[in-house]
């Protein structure tokens, strides 16, 4: 189990690399996302640094911008999350292998089979992104001519998590008896069919797949907005927090774990990851210097068209060296549009300068020394910041390397995280409970 005051680490890869310059870095892999020689040796490495878990994410559609945007990015190709980790997990032992699924466009049904199957094949590695999806064009992907409304997505995502969860009860721990001299291969007494009906899903099973290795792969949610923190109060076990200043990071710890206190449920039994772009130095100057290097690759297009999808508003036509205009609310993500006005208004930046931080990102970095990263890590896990980090690597494979050779060791020597894993499933990673059968306990 984890010692107390101990650092969960997650590594985080997307087709939308957070970095929209860090593909053109020098010595940066351009093909990083869809290069599989290159992810196998990304897992193995963050597996010899003793990370949680590898989270890939997932989007259902090339982004929203604009051609003279899009062409300068390599967000239009990327493996199936579903694909690529059964794959991961065949070239790793132990690293957790998290991936996203979304509820607004997929059906409950084939996400638990999915998830059900990789907890199987990796041995109990499987983590659930639960994601009610941002990106309107993804509406357009499956049949619809415009996104669900946002309040509807967490209701339909909060009976969805209750579907999948239910079809990962269907069969007791020890249903399958596989009597051969009897002729008998499970007890039909340790089986139960789900018949739910809801609102939004009529789902009889039982799932075609025995009950996953942790009961269920880990919870995992990343939603800011007021739902989503209901949500991930209700039902996560592990939040991808956005939180860029410590205060924030405080706030937010406090709001959510309180949530669960509320509602009954013990505060440890979620773990607050936030993100952090970490861009690492022999000294504080090298670490800047790189930072600086890695934003002046930033497109003003790219920029503009990372700004319009944050903010769910075309801001191609906004007066760039001025302040940010009035944005009403939309449809897309509400806590990704908070953040950034928030940021605006915090900091007075006109349309170009934000435009520029969002294209080169714009949340918690830790830029500094193996040692000064260290330490702003130790001062959010004792301030109840966070339970550890969602780390984003400046570069790859160079800021990878850079981590786990030069800040896992640091972190290491004060106490901070693991120099062994204690178990082969994510959740012995995160101390985490195997959650009872909700039909036949255990």
């Amino acid at each position: 189990m984890p010692k107390p005051h101990q650092l969960h680490l997650g590594a985080f890869l997307r087709p939308t690399t957070i970095h929209t310059g860090a593909w053109r870095y020098p010595g940066a892999l351009p093909d990083a996302n869809f290069n599989f020689a290159h992810l196998k040796r990304f897992a193995q490495t963050l597996e010899r640094g003793c990370f949680d878990a590898f989270f890939m994410a997932d989007h259902l559609a090339v982004l929203n911008m604009p051609l003279e945007a899009l062409k300068r990015s390599h967000t239009v190709t990327s493996f199936d999350p579903m694909t690529l980790l059964p794959a991961l997990a065949v070239v790793t032992e132990r690293l957790g292998l998290i991936a996203t699924g979304s509820t607004t466009f997929d059906a409950p049904y084939h996400v638990a089979r999915r998830f059900a199957s990789l907890d199987h094949l990796s041995n109990g590695r499987a983590g659930w992104n639960i994601v009610t999806t941002s990106n309107p064009d993804a509406a357009l992907n499956f049949g619809l001519e415009e996104h669900v409304d946002h309040a509807d997505r967490y209701r339909r995502g909060r009976e969805f998590f209750d579907v999948v969860t239910g079809l990962w009860d269907s069969w007791a721990d020890d249903a399958f008896v596989r009597d051969a001299q009897n002729g008998l291969f499970f007890d039909p007494g340790k089986l139960h069919v789900l018949n739910h009906k809801g609102p939004h899903f009529s789902v009889r099973g039982p799932l075609n797949v025995a009950r996953p290795v942790q009961g269920w792969p880990v919870i995992v949610q990343a939603g800011a907005s007021e739902a989503g923190r209901q949500l991930a109060a209700e039902t996560a076990e592990v939040i991808f927090a956005a939180t860029p200043t410590l205060e924030d990071g405080r706030r937010f710890y406090a709001d959510v774990k309180g949530r669960m206190a509320r509602l009954g449920r013990d505060p440890d039994a979620l773990k607050i990851l936030p993100g952090a772009f970490v861009v690492i130095g022999d000294t504080d100057a090298e670490a800047r210097d790189t930072r600086a290097r890695l934003d002046a690759l930033v497109h003003e297009q790219s920029g503009l068209a990372a700004l319009s999808i944050a903010l769910g508003h075309d801001a191609s036509g906004f007066e760039l060296d001025g302040p940010l205009p009035d944005i009403p609310p939309s449809n897309a993500s509400k806590s990704g549009r908070e953040r950034v006005l928030q940021l605006a208004a915090r900091e007075g930046l006109t349309v170009r300068q934000l435009a520029q931080r969002l294209g080169g990102y714009a949340g918690l970095a830790m830029v500094g020394t193996p040692r000064g990263i260290a330490d702003q890590m130790e001062e959010w896990l004792i301030t109840k910041a966070c339970d550890g980090f969602n780390v984003m690597f400046s570069h790859v494979p160079g800021g990878l390397d850079d981590f786990v050779d030069k800040v896992v060791p640091e972190l290491q020597r004060r106490g901070l995280l693991r120099r062994a894993y204690s178990g082969p499933t994510l959740r012995d990673h995160l101390g985490l409970r195997r959650p009872p059968n909700r039909f036949f306990g255990g």
